[in-house]
């Protein structure tokens, strides 16, 4: 469960390099592997826009109205530190993985 939590924050930001509306970036989510309920990606949505990672604004054209999301500056700054450190977790892990199959 933890792992997973942790792994969403990542997933959010590798779908949000193109703005997205909530409801959209639900369905990135899913059609990669990684279902998500609604009431966990908006709270979520709010947190990393409170921390500064992104950044949204209304798009009224549509009835009702979309809000869009997209990484800040910080965001694509915190994408490319998490990424890094979440390749380095897996070619360990990986490690790890292959010596018990021995």
């Amino acid at each position: 469960m933890e792992l997973r939590r942790g792994v969403l924050v990542l997933a959010v930001l590798s779908r949000l390099q193109v703005p997205q509306y909530g409801y959209s970036l639900k369905q990135a989510l899913a059609e990669g592997g990684m279902p998500v309920e609604e009431g966990t990606l908006y709270p979520l949505l709010r947190r990393l826009e409170a921390q500064g990672l992104l950044a949204s604004e209304w798009d009224e054209d549509y009835a009702p109205p979309r809000r869009y999301y997209r990484l800040s500056r910080e965001g694509k700054r915190a994408f490319a530190a998490l990424s890094a450190a979440w390749r380095d977790q897996v070619r360990v892990m990986d490690g790890f993985l292959r010596e018990e199959t021995k």
